[in-house]
């Protein structure tokens, strides 16, 4: 209400005035003049972008993985950095086992395709991994003002200088810039195979080498994210395969581009075939099986995914953009729509992106997961597409309605739209960010040595769900089981099934029919309301003995998490998930070493550190006694 009041005051205020001065300025000789210091500023905006986006990795995110999609493909960089493609299975993968790190055969190796962590290797050689997201960041945006060109020829040098910048400094573009997430990477490839496709489309004759780099940004972008390289690669092969039927000089730009694909998706098979065992099977489908992969049927969590529930996804995605895409007090998705609407012609690249961004969709409608951290990212690759869209509505509307009021009023609600999210959304989604995932933040090399800790065996608390997991795993139980498991099954009854299978060395598919009745009252368990654990589950009416009791007293004592201490190497410590008695399997490992319990000094997400000695000989009375 407040964009639209704006534009109505200045439509009524500045209208007359306004197109006076444009009609007087419309002949300009400094227009020239004008014309060439904006494609100068353009060119620095990627620089520009750059700074931005180090600021944000660094102030922001404190320059470290803060998912644990992040933490397992950087753990996978350093893998290829030490000159392997997996690393062999701990004697007790247990104490070691976090999510999407495969671990179920006898290699160690990251659930995602190796395109991703293959590009975190790049910064990880120079020990700056956290600069790989904003430099590729930069390079995106360079594509982007370039890709302008060919998209918007006639439009002036301050469309195509606000349009880059818009790009660039678009609240989810900045953010995600600054991460160590895939999308970024996938993105910079897809852009760099638009270009290449844009130029090859252009005339009459072959140009094979932008076709080489049309397929080389394909594949590489397939090499780290499949599905949204193959929402991009269907059109181009279609328009590349039409123009060929209709000029055979044209196949030369259709093998040119499938070579430049067979380049980074061979080596992407090539790496497949040494961890996973087939050049067609993914990390994913190892730990998950078949139920992670598109189409309507039972998720890896248990949970069915329809097409419902498909169409649920996708509204949901847009209906998130509406507020991260920019940040705006309005539905930053309304200038976007707007301008579609008041497009008289798509030209064939628009085309192009629109068709591939929709395709996206479709593919995303069938996948059954929730893609959702700092902002909806499973649709990131549409960035390009809405920020030019979005980019174009004054140009439409001057275009429809003159330099009149209604042009006027666009411009000030726009204005006084990007000012307010400035002033106002942007510093509280930065203080949001900054105090958010601190577990995952924390310089632990410099914790451990403001401790005095070096060169020992930590045993790091978990939550007690974060253990029953575990324990699952270590039981040969299948992650998606064991996601199903932990979900719908209270956590002491679990607790008690595990001793159970532990005592008896129960394990894989028996110890999965052992379970299986406890998922009987699933749709009776709710969030836990005895631990600050909230992923844990309680059935109302369930007795929880001392075990159990004392589980959920460790929790509310604090816990924190492995997964963000596989990565500190600064201390020489050896970091293992604390499992009770099961510890002793660690303490015969590494008999010599002097012994640590990490953990919060309270509930809080933000409680401090502490490292609490522990004495091997009255750890062993402890366990032997069942105390």
């Amino acid at each position: 209400m407040i964009c639209l009041g704006v534009a109505i005051v200045a439509a009524i205020v500045l209208g007359r005035s306004i197109r006076r001065e444009a009609d007087v300025g419309a002949g300009s000789a400094a227009s020239a003049n004008r014309s060439r210091r904006l494609a100068h500023l353009e060119r620095l905006v990627p620089f520009g972008a750059f700074a931005l986006y180090v600021i944000i990795a660094r102030l922001v995110f404190s320059g470290r993985p803060l998912l644990i999609d992040e933490v397992v493909q950087l753990l996978q960089a350093r893998i290829f950095t030490s000159g392997h493609l997996w690393l062999p299975v701990a004697a007790h993968r247990e104490f070691f086992s976090i999510l999407h790190l495969v671990d179920t055969g006898d290699k160690v190796y990251s659930q995602f395709p190796p395109g991703g962590p293959a590009m975190l290797a790049l910064g990880e050689l120079v020990h700056a991994p956290w600069l790989v997201g904003p430099a590729c960041g930069a390079i995106s945006v360079a594509l982007f003002a370039r890709l302008l060109k060919w998209t918007d020829p006639g439009a002036s040098s301050a469309f195509h200088l606000g349009a880059t910048l818009l790009f660039a400094i678009a609240p989810f573009a900045a953010f995600m810039f600054a991460s160590h997430m895939n999308h970024v990477t996938t993105l910079m490839w897809l852009l760099v195979a638009t270009l290449g496709l844009a130029n090859v489309i252009r005339g009459d004759v072959p140009k094979v080498g932008w076709a080489f780099v049309n397929g080389l940004g394909l594949g590489a972008a397939a090499a780290i994210r499949p599905l949204d390289a193959f929402a991009f690669a269907v059109p181009a092969a279609a328009w590349l395969l039409v123009l060929a039927w209709r000029d055979k000089r044209r196949w030369l730009d259709v093998v040119a581009s499938g070579i430049g694909v067979a380049i980074p998706f061979g080596a992407m098979m090539w790496v497949n075939a040494r961890t996973t065992g087939s050049p067609f099977l993914f990390g994913y489908e190892v730990l998950w099986g078949k139920a992670h992969g598109l189409g309507f049927h039972t998720a890896p969590w248990g949970a069915a995914h329809t097409p419902s529930r498909g169409l649920e996804l996708i509204s949901l995605y847009v209906t998130r953009l509406q507020t991260y895409l920019f940040e705006t007090p309005f539905p930053s998705m309304l200038p976007v729509i707007a301008s579609l609407a008041l497009t008289k012609r798509l030209s064939a690249l628009d085309r192009y992106l629109l068709v591939s961004a929709t395709l996206l969709g479709a593919l995303y409608f069938a996948y059954w997961h929730d893609g959702f951290f700092l902002g909806p990212r499973f649709v990131f690759p549409w960035l390009p597409v809405l920020v030019l869209f979005a980019a174009r509505l004054p140009g439409l509307v001057r275009e429809r309605f003159g330099r009149g009021r209604v042009w006027i009023g666009t411009n000030a609600a726009l204005a006084s739209g990007a000012l307010m999210a400035v002033g106002f959304a942007l510093p509280e989604r930065v203080m949001l960010y900054e105090g958010a995932l601190t577990s995952m933040r924390a310089d632990y090399t410099a914790e451990s040595a403001n401790a005095g800790v070096k060169d020992a065996l930590v045993f790091v608390r978990e939550s007690w769900g974060a253990q029953l997991t575990v324990r699952m795993w270590e039981r040969g139980i299948s992650r998606s089981a064991a996601a199903a498991f932990y979900h719908g099954v209270d956590a002491c009854l679990l607790d008690r099934a595990l001793r159970d299978l532990e005592a008896h060395d129960i394990r894989d598919t028996a110890a999965e029919a052992r379970l299986q009745p406890l998922l009987a009252d699933s749709s009776r368990v709710i969030a836990s309301t005895l631990s600050v654990d909230v992923t844990e589950k309680v059935l109302e009416g369930t007795l929880y003995d001392r075990t159990c009791m004392s589980r959920i007293n460790e929790d509310r004592a604090g816990y924190t998490h492995l997964a963000p201490l596989l990565l500190e190497h600064g201390s020489g410590n050896v970091y293992a998930r604390d499992l009770h008695a099961h510890d002793s399997l660690m303490t015969a490992m590494y008999p010599t070493r002097a012994m640590y319990l990490l953990r919060r000094k309270g509930a809080m997400p933000d409680s401090a550190f502490e490292w609490l000695p522990l004495n091997r000989d009255s750890l062993i009375g402890a366990w032997r006694s069942g105390a």
